[in-house]
């Protein structure tokens, strides 16, 4: 589960300004954090159907953010994919 020290970090590391909250970079961030923990959940529980179809729905949500960043824009797109650690 994604507590609350873990979102602040994860927003302080991302954030664009003191004050932003939520820019592509940070929701993309957060939701990549949350998918990490629930398919390590999901490899202690493999039958959890329940969490699968919630980690679908965040993969697809995440898949529509990182295109709309990638058309907003390309160079941030790539640093952070990057940084992210993720296949592109």
């Amino acid at each position: 589960m994604l507590t609350q020290r873990k979102k602040k970090n994860v927003i302080k590391e991302h954030q664009l300004h003191e004050t932003d909250t939520g820019s592509p970079e940070i929701q993309i961030a957060l939701t990549t954090r949350r998918i990490d923990e629930l398919a390590s959940h999901l490899k202690k529980h493999p039958k959890d159907k329940h969490s699968r179809r919630g980690l679908l729905g965040m993969v697809n949500r995440r898949r529509k953010l990182l295109k709309y960043f990638s058309e907003k824009s390309p160079s941030n797109y790539k640093k952070l994919i990057k940084k992210l650690g993720l296949k592109k």
